[in-house]
């Protein structure tokens, strides 16, 4: 993320603005930190997916529902509609089959995102029978639903670095709108801003 062509606000001197070009303008932010999350959980997944014996189900599983549950909330309808939509994607990709892709990510959040159904296992109940078929127990059986591959994260990764790129060109577009609306405004209006608690940096060592 860039601001190509706005001086950055002195540290103290930061004020809330409330506008809609303001809403608008941190939505975005939002929307290209939730991809850059994604993105590094395709990372850390292919290093995970990778690493010699068996990869921790655990970390995959966590991971994995992370870049889903970040990659879909860019797509969720706004008001300011800055949200990211189908005609976006398209716009970032030359494969045909991308927008299939994005569909079933999308499914796949709904699967992990569940609050009834277990995203990795199923089970099942049946009575045990002996030699004479007369029931002898109780058998619960269990199904595991198999860990996300390495192609799967790979492509998911790919569609989120493609998107950030496109979303930190409207954030520097809307920046500067932002900067230039503010040009007009007195000292006196300023003033009137709400302040906004701004963390000063941590001296190194």
């Amino acid at each position: 993320m860039n601001t190509n062509g706005v001086p950055p606000a002195p540290a103290g001197l930061v004020r809330r603005l409330d506008d809609p070009a303001a809403a608008a303008l941190a939505e975005l932010v939002e929307t290209f930190e939730d991809l850059q999350t994604a993105l590094r959980c395709c990372e850390r997944l292919v290093t995970e997916l990778a690493a010699d014996g068996e990869p921790d189900a655990v970390v995959v599983e966590a991971v994995w529902a992370t870049a889903l549950l970040s990659y879909a909330r860019c797509f969720s309808a706004a008001e300011e509609g800055v949200a990211l939509n189908e005609d976006d994607l398209s716009a970032t990709q030359t494969s045909g089959e991308a927008l299939e892709w994005h569909r079933l990510l999308l499914q796949l959040r709904d699967h992990y995102a569940d609050s009834v159904v277990n995203p990795r296992e199923r089970f099942s109940v049946g009575v045990a029978q002996d030699a004479n078929g007369t029931a002898s127990g109780v058998a619960i059986t269990s199904a595991r639903q198999p860990l996300v591959d390495d192609l799967t994260v790979r492509q998911t990764g790919a569609i989120a670095y493609a998107l950030s790129g496109l979303v930190n060109q409207r954030i520097e577009s809307r920046q500067l709108q932002v900067f230039d609306d503010l040009k007009n405004l007195s000292k006196q209006d300023l003033d009137k801003l709400v302040p906004l608690d701004v963390a000063a940096p941590v001296a190194g060592p």
